[in-house]
């Protein structure tokens, strides 16, 4: 039996269908390969540092690097110019693409993931997004910065080594304002805060809590094994997190991921990092979005944008779940 639940964040409804998931080849398994030449040397692994721009951010002891940021050789955001919308016709309207595109490469393991970090690694991680964050929030004319992890060929990796990206731009994407729509229907308190109480109370969708971060599997989950990292501390800023909360951050996805491993195994995923955009008010609370690509979308969802997710984020959670104190 079906069932329709609201996604409080977007205003976006979800179809939960636990019969769809009975059907044959509904959970594909990751693709090995990602390169379309793996013989290639990898420009991310140590000692090929001469095929990338130089570093804009290393972190690491003794000189050797664990993290490092560089300049994306193919950038998507680009340049400095105003945010000026030209009008070439009645349904014809462009704009710069102005902006900056990085690359975060995790690890020098060119076989690891976010997975198998130590926690210290993993907070390295989290003060490497921060820090460019905060630089990217210092340059006139940008008003949003979003970090992602796209693991896999499935999810959008074009090389194996794990690594992520950082996008600064002149607008704000149409996901964060239904976000930010989202928090502000919700009036009183904050939407996430809430959520953390809510869902503690029940215990149902929990994944994973601890003093810095509640990791569940959304309510509203548009695809099966979604899971929301919310760190307990309310600030809408990614940068302005403390230390010790984005460590709490880093190791709850570290965590989860292996979690998702475990159960699923090796499938491809992606993880988003959503703050309030540069220079706003407003009621908004940073957090992380963790998204298995275990299923395809078909012709309903791409036709109607409304998802169907075939694994009710009860189940899910209940398979995922680690800590014997959750």
């Amino acid at each position: 039996m079906s069932q329709l639940r609201l996604d409080p964040l977007t205003g976006r409804w979800v179809v939960i269908s636990l019969d769809r998931s009975d059907r044959p080849t509904d959970f594909a398994p990751r693709s090995l390969q990602v390169e379309a030449d793996p013989s290639r040397p990898c420009p991310f692994c140590p000692g090929h540092e001469e095929s990338t721009p130089p570093a804009l951010e290393t972190y690491g002891p003794g000189g050797e690097w664990l993290v490092r940021v560089v300049p994306n050789l193919f950038p998507a955001f680009a340049g400095t110019e105003p945010m000026v919308v030209d009008h070439l016709g009645p349904v014809f309207t462009q704009a710069p693409a102005s902006g900056i595109h990085e690359v975060l490469v995790l690890t020098p393991e060119h076989n690891a993931s976010w997975a198998d970090l130590p926690d210290a690694h993993a907070a390295l991680v989290l003060a490497a997004i921060r820090d460019r964050m905060a630089e990217h929030a210092a340059v006139p004319g940008l008003r949003y910065s979003q970090a992602i992890v796209n693991a896999g060929r499935e999810a959008g990796a074009s090389l194996e080594h794990p690594h992520g990206q950082l996008l600064a731009m002149s607008f704000v994407p149409r996901e964060i304002s239904d976000e930010q729509a989202g928090f502000a229907r919700f009036e009183g308190s904050c939407l996430l805060c809430t959520t953390i109480e809510a869902e503690e109370a029940t215990s149902y969708r929990v994944v994973l809590a601890d003093e810095h971060v509640l990791v569940v599997c959304p309510y509203w989950s548009s695809i099966a094994y979604e899971m929301l990292v919310i760190p307990r501390a309310h600030h809408r800023h990614l940068q302005n997190a403390t230390p010790s909360d984005l460590a709490g951050v880093a190791r709850a996805i570290r965590t989860a991921l292996g979690g998702l491993r475990e159960r699923l195994g090796d499938v491809a995923y992606n993880v988003v990092f959503h703050a309030a955009p540069f220079r706003t008010e407003g009621e908004f609370h940073w957090h992380v979005h963790l998204l298995p690509k275990v299923t395809t979308q078909a012709g309903f969802e791409l036709g109607t944008g409304v998802p169907i997710n075939i694994c009710p984020p009860e189940t899910a959670a209940d398979e995922l779940r680690v800590g014997a104190d959750v």
